[in-house]
Order: structure tokens, then sequence, then C-alpha cells
């Protein structure tokens, strides 16, 4: 597998291959942007693939502007793996729709991150599938044994109410603001990069803690010592669509959930009594105080072992996996049938 990153700014026109758990990853650097960029990463493409001779390959993307440096190349397979609605995020790139739409011609197979998504984009294309976040249990299950505490964390006061994400566009910081106002004693814990957005719009308090980025592997021991788990995400069209990753990450954790009133966070987790839906600061502080006061939370973490029973990655890969195998075996067969009448 060779995963390549977006290309940056370097001091020269190059590529760089870094091997990490079995992947190959390539860093496209360009000197600069000017009406040649395109032709000079499709060169850098080019060039990794005389160097590791590769000639039979699909393509996956993950984000049609890919399409700008690789519509020159010829795989066997084209898949488009299509993880949230890009064109709704802050800074999209005006020609993003435009490239979405030969996307979609192009692709023999797409999925979607999440069911909303799968119902905005389902007659787009003949052979959509919805694929909702899964999740890694035995990583995230640790937080449920895990006992020391980070030394960034160790001296923030209880309860606690965490968040872990990107802090952007889609974050709602006017709730975070207004609930940390009128409960000065609950504590609130953000980890995750700001982008996008200006840092000094975030609300500051002395009951909330930004800890910044922190690595996936860390993720638990966060996690472990907070009291509920927060999916903050104000209701825009940066989030109509979106499946965050970390509702069933937070469950695997064994952490009661609050989240805004997100489409694929409502259907099905919501629905199923495993997270509670709440819509403004008022709902949020009742929801908040009901998990306090619960002392008996074995029926309600019954339900969610229950619930994320099969739900894995692995799960996931193997309908993925099929379903690409399905299209090349139709496509070797449609290949076969043309050679038998040309040779007729």
């Amino acid at each position: 597998v060779f995963y390549f990153e977006e290309p940056k700014i370097g001091d020269s026109d190059m590529y760089i291959v870094d091997m990490q758990d079995g992947v190959s990853i390539v860093q496209l650097l360009v000197t600069n942007h000017n009406e040649t960029t395109a032709d000079r990463i499709k060169n850098l493409i080019l060039q990794v693939l005389k160097e590791y001779n590769i000639e039979n390959y699909i393509c996956w993307y993950y984000t049609p502007m890919a399409l700008q440096f690789t519509d020159h190349l010829k795989p066997e397979t084209v898949i488009y793996d299509s993880m949230d609605e890009l064109s709704a995020f802050r800074f999209a790139p005006p020609q993003l729709l435009q490239l979405e739409d030969e996307l979609f011609k192009k692709a023999d197979v797409v999925f979607t991150g999440g069911n909303s998504l799968y119902q905005a984009k389902k007659n787009r294309h003949h052979n959509i599938h919805a694929m909702p976040s899964s999740i890694d249990k035995e990583h995230f299950g640790q937080a449920r044994s895990i006992q020391h505490e980070p030394e960034d964390q160790k001296s923030i006061g209880f309860p606690r109410l965490g968040f872990f994400g990107v802090v952007d566009e889609r974050f709602d910081i006017e709730l975070l603001r207004e609930v940390s106002d009128q409960r000065p004693e609950w504590q609130f814990v953000i980890i995750g990069p700001v982008v996008k957005i200006n840092p000094d719009d975030l609300p500051i308090a002395p009951n909330i803690h930004y800890l910044g980025p922190k690595t996936y592997t860390e993720l638990p021991l966060y996690i472990a010592n907070w009291d509920i788990a927060l999916i903050l995400f104000a209701l825009n069209e940066s989030t109509e669509f979106i499946s965050p990753t970390k509702t069933p990450e937070y469950l695997a954790a064994g952490k009661p959930v609050i989240s805004t009133a997100i489409k694929d966070v409502v259907q099905p987790y919501g629905t199923a009594g495993l997270v509670q839906i709440i819509h403004d600061t008022d709902s949020f502080i009742s929801a908040a105080e009901e998990i306090f006061e619960d002392t008996e939370k074995d029926h309600w973490l019954r339900t969610v072992d229950h619930f994320l029973e099969n739900d894995s990655w692995d799960h996931t890969f193997n309908k993925m996996k099929a379903l690409i195998d399905e299209v090349s075996v139709e496509k070797v067969q449609i290949t076969n049938t043309k050679k038998q009448i040309n040779h007729v």
C-alpha cells in the first residue's frame, strides 16, 4: 500500500517514502505553486510507480482533489471513499464539486463514511455503499481498566467531561462557553488540534482545559478518567453528513456520551439509548446531571457491549473487500468477453 499525502511546498521537486506499519507513506514536495504544479506532481507520482515497479494497481481516493494529479494513471479499479461532504468545509476549493463529478464517473465502487452521506449521494453512482465508522474495541476498551493518569490531566478536578478530535468550524464553541459558565464546578477537557478557526474565539475559563493534540495510542489514557465523553458539534452545513468515529470509541471505553443532534449519532446510537442527545444548554446540563446521579450503569454497559459486539474494522474491511473483489471479477469477465469478440 502506498499512501500519498497532500503535496507540500519544499526546497525542490522530490518525493520521500517512509515505511510505517507496512504502509509506504509518500510525501510529495514541490518548490512552488504555478501553472506547472499539477504536471510536476504527476511526474513525481510516475517516478514512484517506476522506482517500485508498480504496474498493476488500484487507485483509492479519499478526496476528489487528487484527480488533478492522477488523471493520467491507468488503475485496474478505482475506489472513492467519501468520508465527508468536503465541499461544505471551510476553505473548500471551488473546483472540488466538479472534480467529484468526474470521480463518480471514474469510480467502480463508492463508499460513504456514514448513512446520511449515503442518502445524500446514493443517486450519483450505481455501486455505492454506506460504511459507517467502526472501532478498535480492544484499543479503546483499555480505558475501562487504566488506573494511572497522564501528567497534564492529573491536576484537573472532577467531575470531568471530555472531548477529543479536531477543534474547527464544526466545534460548538457557544455550547461549551454556556455550559462551562453555568456549571463552573464541572471540568471540561478538550483534546485535539485547533485548525481553521481563531484560537482566540475559544472560550477561556478556569474549568476549561485545552490539552492539545495527543497520539492515537494515548487517547485511552485520557478518556479512562473522564466521567462523561462529549460530541460537541454545532449543527451546520459542515456537520450535516458527518459520522463521528469517536461515538463508538467513547462507548468502547465504557463512558456515557452526550452528543448534539448529529444525524448519524441520533440514528442509531441515540434511538438505541446508548447516547444522550441534547439540543441546547439546558438539555445538556439535565443529561449530565442524570448521568452523574446514575449509580447503576451495568445494564447500560451491557447494552453497549451487545450493540458493539459485531462492530470492528476487520468486519468493515471484509465487507469492503468483498465489494471490491466483485468489481474486479466483473471487469475481468468483461475484458475476456471483449477479447473473444475481437478474436471472432
